[in-house]
């Protein structure tokens, strides 16, 4: 089987955390699977900016990205955060190579302007190109990928910068290219939860019910509109938010009874359970 995980936050934060990720990642590379890892870095990117004195400035959960912030971007995401996230899976025993959109050509970037608000330098994937994924795995490496990349050549705009792709939005058209069977989004929650018990199967109705009522919400939000986006262009792979730091994360999370599983077409009433 194919796997893209998709990580950030908690299990990017320090070196334990890394390397129960990598633990994870051996454990399903030793049952056969072939893996791909997409990663975020916000709170890196944060600190950094922090450092240096820049303002945060968001619209819709989306970091505004001037051209100063596309510099800290850049050095966060497709330097610290991969370097280390590469330094940590290979000292747990699984090979790795860290890319961005610009290594092989593997995606391009067109510039993202939701509800017509100029966000700066923020892009969504516009073309793909999966052969050096191909050419990696193939060989036994696990790429790791930074969503940072160059304006796509087919695109109009300004190409002075690397322009910052939301990793969780990024997820679905890199499943695509990979021909990932699963895809999952590791978190640091069990899955998307109603009265506290794990809802195990969401469907759009079912995803628009608990919205309404306030059960999904905050940063919860964004990640279940982008594992909504990922089923609907990946309509053969399992996708699901599931829990990481467990050793066996990554075996554990294809089991039907971790985490929560996207549908695109309407399902039966779910009945959570814990």
């Amino acid at each position: 089987m194919r796997i893209l995980l998709k990580i950030g936050g908690a299990q990017l934060a320090d070196g334990p955390s890394r390397a129960a990720l990598a633990q994870a990642v051996r454990a399903a590379r030793d049952a056969g699977h072939e893996l791909a890892i997409v990663h975020g870095g916000g709170d890196q990117i944060r600190a950094l900016g922090d450092r240096l004195g820049l303002q945060h400035s968001y619209h819709r959960g989306l970091r505004v990205t001037d051209a100063e912030t596309a510099e800290v971007v850049l050095m966060v995401l497709g330097g610290a955060v991969n370097r280390r996230l590469v330094a940590s899976l290979v000292a747990g025993g699984v090979p790795s190579i860290g890319l961005s959109g610009a290594d092989g050509g593997l995606f391009g970037a067109r510039k993202y302007a939701p509800d017509g608000v100029d966000l700066g330098f923020v892009g969504e994937i516009a073309s793909t190109e999966p052969r050096i994924l191909s050419a990696l795995t193939s060989q036994g490496f696990v790429p790791v990928i930074a969503t940072v990349a160059p304006l796509d050549a087919s695109e109009q705009g300004d190409d002075s910068h690397f322009y910052n792709i939301n990793a969780d939005q990024a997820a679905a058209p890199l499943a695509r290219a990979f021909r990932a069977d699963a895809l999952l989004f590791l978190t640091d929650v069990p899955g998307v939860l109603r009265d506290g018990a794990l809802v195990p199967v969401l469907d759009p109705a079912l995803g628009a019910e608990l919205e309404a009522h306030g059960v999904i919400a905050g940063g919860m939000l964004p990640k279940v509109a982008a594992a909504f986006a990922a089923a609907r262009e990946n309509p053969d792979a399992v996708v699901k938010i599931a829990p990481a730091g467990a050793p066996n994360a990554v075996l554990a999370a294809l089991a039907d009874d971790v985490g929560t599983r996207f549908r695109t077409s309407v399902a039966k009433e779910i009945q959570p359970h814990g």
